[in-house]
């Protein structure tokens, strides 16, 4: 994977877009063997650890712009 050493924008862009499949992807393999409780119970602290950061940094971001 290419890192931050200025070869274009483009590959900084595709690997920036492929991250989130290839979390799901292994995601899916890793959890696919869990019972539905489980899942639903993983999912839902993913969820609201990624709603509380939203909504941290948006109020982060309403201040910055005062």
């Amino acid at each position: 994977m290419g890192g931050m050493d200025g070869n274009g924008t483009d590959e900084v862009l595709a690997s920036k877009w492929d991250l989130p499949f290839v979390v799901f992807a292994m995601a899916r393999v890793a959890f696919g063997g869990l019972p539905l409780w489980a899942k639903a119970l993983i999912i839902g602290i993913l969820g609201s650890v990624i709603l509380w950061y939203g909504i941290t940094w948006r109020r982060e971001r309403g201040r910055r712009a005062r």
